[in-house]
């Protein structure tokens, strides 16, 4: 399975907030990380490709144009996690895993669509959550629940925006966890937009740093963030030190 994204422009009327962006092509079994400055594109760039966004360029999942798919089509195979879910939806966390199983096309009758809608809370850790409103719910518990959501058709393009953004730290490593044994198990890609650099280095096989609606940089985590990428993109001085395992430590000493 690959994903290929080629010359993706996306405009907000006279606004230009995607340029000819390109990615190398992303492989089953990847996770990828979009981080950068507030502004530069990164959640467009999701919304895109899950075709919530209009955008031209060229969008292939194994050859075939997502643009060309009917957007129940496009909803079996590519899924999308927005940073925080509605807060005034009087539906069960349950209600709301079921309709986004049925919001692909599937075999799965009633009872069928429960028994997988419970089986994702069970995956994410929130079956206790599952008869519970989601506009009761903490902005951590709707963020899990979202997951559930992203995760129940099994798609083969996993979009997580921000999806630990209201988590405390346990939840954030079960997260990361989830994300990299769903690209494993699923032979999916899994795109992620993050904020801490730290933990996008620690979950990721590749980093793509978005700057002014462009790729300033694409590659594996010690490639991508350096003191260099930190100064020109972030404004700030700072030092990036090796770790066990392969992951890096960022300490930044100033802005600039």
């Amino acid at each position: 399975m690959s994903l290929v994204v080629q010359h993706l422009t996306a405009r907000y009327g006279e606004r230009t907030i995607l340029s000819e962006v390109a990615l190398q092509p992303l492989a089953a079994g990847q996770v990828v990380s979009l981080i950068g400055p507030n502004g530069a594109g990164k959640t467009t760039l999701m919304r895109a490709v899950a075709g919530l966004t209009p955008a031209s360029g060229q969008m292939l999942l194994d050859g075939l144009d997502l643009n060309r798919m009917s957007i129940a089509e496009r909803a079996r195979h590519v899924a999308y996690m927005p940073q925080s879910l509605p807060q005034d939806v009087a539906l069960t966390v349950l209600e709301t895993v079921i309709a986004a199983l049925e919001a692909s096309p599937s075999a799965a009758g009633p009872a069928q669509a429960e028994v997988r809608a419970l089986a994702a809370l069970e995956q994410v850790g929130a079956v206790d959550l599952a008869l519970k409103r989601l506009d009761r719910l903490s902005g951590g518990q709707r963020q899990i629940a979202g997951l559930a959501q992203a995760m129940v058709r099994q798609p083969r393009v996993l979009l997580l925006d921000e999806p630990t953004s209201a988590l405390d730290l346990r939840h954030q490593l079960e997260v990361f966890r989830l994300a990299r044994d769903y690209a494993r198990d699923h032979r999916a890609v899994v795109m992620m937009v993050l904020h801490d650099l730290q933990a996008a280095a620690r979950v990721s096989d590749r980093i793509v740093v978005l700057n002014d609606g462009r790729v300033r940089i694409e590659g594996a985590p010690a490639e991508a963030v350096t003191p260099a990428v930190l100064a020109d993109v972030w404004q700030v001085r700072a030092r990036v030190e090796p770790c066990a395992r392969g992951q890096i430590q960022v300490m930044v000493d100033e802005v600039l």
